[in-house]
């Protein structure tokens, strides 16, 4: 199970950053919920020059995965 159900409709980065952003917003408030936003943003920022569509998808498949890991923990 996907932590938010529009997970299947991620297929671009800008769809993949506004979907773990909200993903954030169900954490606790305080410290955890900022360092996860904070990791969200620069994770888009280091990944911002990625042009190869094959290596775009893992990075979304991979940042679900791990955003559903972190919502059941």
């Amino acid at each position: 199970m996907s932590p938010l159900p529009e997970a299947e409709l991620v297929r671009s980065s800008l769809q993949l950053y506004r979907y773990l952003l909200r993903c954030c917003r169900r954490l606790p408030p305080g410290p955890v919920q900022q360092h996860y936003r904070h990791a969200v943003r620069q994770s888009f920022k280091v990944h911002a020059d990625e042009d190869d569509p094959e290596r775009i998808q893992q990075i979304i498949k991979r940042a679900i995965e791990d955003a559903d890991w972190v919502m059941n923990k």
